[in-house]
């Protein structure tokens, strides 16, 4: 396999996290969306991985292989994140890394390089690339999400579910037969009664509510003095081009320091797995490395 399979205790949790290459060139920290899991990042960790860099993609706090949060209150929210993903970093020895974040993946990059919760991430982060994320996320968008994501259905086959996950993230654009099953096979668990479900714990939509204003971080944005790539899904109704606008005149927008793309084809989220995604990341990366 082109990977190994980690768990270390972060914050006294469980997270599970993938490892991907050696890293002669560097490290690339890739994490995925709110209901997803690491392995979202195969495609990119296999290709950032071939050009000599080490890609760690980890499963969030009640995501994938991850532990369950025993307190959804406070533990299912960016501040908490941010804390797992800093002893996470200083367990891994990781002293410098790129990071990209694909929707919430991309706003815990952007509170930890900010460096306003977790200080001694601040400098660590040298780059981020925020894949359909903004400093504040469209409200109809947020609410959509919470609909599907905090009753996930159950399903008495594998297939059906997977034909739920063509429908529900169709707006990734084009996956392959062979992806579409991979995405559905890392994400699906079984229930006491048989049926199969997404492999995450609904609880952690709670960060919704329990922190309504959790995902508007423009302070964060503003503190960013690293190099930021951010790639809009064309069709995206999460980020809004009013939103990209106002981006576009504050924080690294002011220091020359952010690149915009929209990327066609796709809504919320691009799945990072074709040919012009990879290359436009691992250019940025690498420019900024």
């Amino acid at each position: 396999m082109p990977y190994t399979s980690h768990y270390l205790t972060c914050a006294g949790r469980e997270i599970h996290f993938t490892e991907w290459g050696a890293g002669s060139a560097g490290t690339v920290i890739a994490w995925h969306g709110l209901a997803r899991t690491g392995r979202d990042m195969d495609e990119l960790a296999e290709h950032l991985s071939q050009r000599g860099w080490r890609v760690i993609c980890p499963d969030t706090l009640g995501r994938g292989l991850s532990q369950w949060s025993p307190d959804p209150k406070h533990e299912y929210c960016l501040a908490f994140y941010a804390r797992l993903a800093r002893e996470l970093l200083d367990q891994l020895g990781i002293a410098s890394t790129h990071w990209v974040g694909t929707s919430m993946g991309g706003a815990i990059g952007m509170v930890c390089a900010s460096g306003y919760f977790e200080p001694s991430l601040k400098g660590r982060i040298r780059s981020l690339v925020l894949n359909d994320n903004a400093p504040q996320l469209a409200q109809p968008a947020i609410e959509r999400i919470k609909a599907y994501a905090g009753s996930p259905p159950a399903f008495a086959t594998v297939l059906e579910l997977e034909a739920f996950f063509r429908q529900v993230y169709a707006p990734y654009g084009w996956l392959s037969d062979a992806q579409w099953r991979r995405l559905t096979e890392t994400s699906t668990r079984r229930l006491p009664d048989g049926r199969v479900t997404p492999h995450y714990d609904p609880a952690m939509v709670r960060q919704f509510t329990d922190h309504p204003d959790d995902y508007r971080i423009w302070e964060h944005y503003d503190a960013l003095e690293i190099p930021v790539l951010c790639l809009r899904g064309a069709v995206s109704d999460l980020v809004l081009t009013e939103t990209i606008a106002e981006m576009q005149h504050r924080g690294p927008a002011l220091r020359g320091r952010l690149q915009v793309v929209e990327v066609p084809g796709c809504g919320h989220a691009p799945a990072l797995n074709v040919p012009d995604q990879l290359e436009r990341v691992t250019v940025f990366i690498e420019a900024s490395a």
